[in-house]
């Protein structure tokens, strides 16, 4: 085996979770996306932002956190310079603006609570779109809605395959002489014939995508389909444990012991007992990907 060879073999990444059964992963990807978004408490953040940085790192190495840290950076800081421009809210006043409004403390903090949500929020959907392959959402829902399902499994390989067409057409036309540089208008016209191409391609594909499945039988009554996916005793186990851990998590959420409000003041409406106890539920909930990852990495290592 040479070098590349052998870069290609340490690239292939094998998760645990990520070879669980589908309805672990999607009811999974359910509690934590959904948590990601219900609660703004500092705590509930934190844990939220570590659980899927840890796990994109987990799926993808190292790469994954300067990739997520190119978009991060300025979404956290884009939106933590917006939301007090727009929002005056506070009762916490630094200064006032030149156009008179008052620059508050809790505006500058939702500012970043909302921006650290939404980057958790996207990678979350990342280790979603690599993990909830087509063939998962097919067997989840083909035989329920099998029009629906098919939708969805072709959308998720539209985003990572339009973007690879879209390399290949402008190396392709790069190598032919036909890319236009200097004059910003050039470049965008280049920029336009790539995007028309790539689309054309997506568009014609999705077509016979479609004509395949037809004839196929697909959607038809009594048809049958083979299925790799078996649900095992250790499936069982990992759906034992999502559906306690966020179970805890959403009552304790729908009973608001972490509530956190940031307008007009900053005031926590939890109880701190219960509250400490519902994130450690939430910390169990997120780290269960990376602890399966962690423990299969050990038992190859071991076994090598």
């Amino acid at each position: 085996m040479n070098n590349r060879q052998e870069k290609q073999v340490k690239k292939i990444r094998r998760d645990a979770f990520a070879d669980s059964h589908p309805i672990v992963n999607l009811i999974y990807f359910i509690f934590v996306i959904g948590f990601a978004m219900m609660s703004l408490h500092p705590v509930s953040l934190g844990i939220a932002f570590w659980g899927a940085v840890s796990y994109s790192i987990c799926l993808n190495g190292r790469r994954a956190l300067y990739q997520n840290l190119r978009y991060m950076l300025p979404v956290v800081i884009l939106t933590a310079l917006i939301n007090p421009a727009f929002s005056h809210q506070g009762v916490t006043i630094l200064r006032y603006l030149p156009s008179g409004n008052p620059l508050t403390l809790e505006s500058i903090l939702y500012g970043i609570a909302a921006a650290v949500m939404l980057v958790t929020v996207l990678c979350w959907f990342s280790s979603f779109n690599r993990i909830m392959t087509s063939d998962k959402m097919i067997y989840l829902f083909g035989r329920l809605a099998p029009y629906l399902s098919i939708v969805l499994s072709m959308t998720l390989k539209f985003l990572p395959e339009f973007t690879a067409r879209i390399r290949q057409v402008y190396q392709a036309q790069k190598a032919a002489g036909c890319v236009m540089s200097g004059k910003y208008f050039k470049r965008l016209r280049t920029g336009m014939r790539v995007i028309s191409s790539a689309a054309t391609w997506a568009l014609e594909r999705a077509v016979i995508t479609g004509d395949s499945m037809k004839s196929r039988g697909y959607g038809l009554k009594g048809r049958t389909a083979y299925s790799l996916f078996h649900f095992r005793k250790s499936d069982g186990c990992c759906l034992v444990v999502i559906l306690a851990a966020g179970s805890f998590v959403a009552a304790g959420m729908i009973r608001g012991v972490i509530d956190w409000q940031y307008y007009p003041d900053i005031t926590e409406n939890g109880s701190d007992g219960m509250g400490t106890a519902v994130f450690a539920g939430y910390l169990l909930l997120v780290s269960l990907p990376c602890v399966m990852h962690l423990y299969q990495a050990i038992r190859e290592r071991k076994k090598r």
